[in-house]
């Protein structure tokens, strides 16, 4: 017969190495970012991305 462990109560040490996670990501408004226009230009590490908000509302994030 196989048990399974309890699992863990809110407020348990994380595993040795894990980084403890926020209860949500960041949330930013797509207009902030783009200053009230329709278009961004976001850097990760050393490349450009470029985000833009469409007429429909969507947004499409490029290269």
């Amino acid at each position: 017969m196989q048990h399974d462990s309890p699992p863990p109560h809110p407020g348990a040490a994380e595993p040795a190495g894990a980084a403890p996670q926020p209860a949500e990501p960041p949330r930013h408004d797509a207009h902030a970012l783009t200053a009230g226009g329709r278009q961004a230009n976001i850097v990760l590490d050393d490349r450009v991305y470029s985000l833009r908000i469409t007429r429909a509302g969507k947004l499409i994030l490029t290269k």
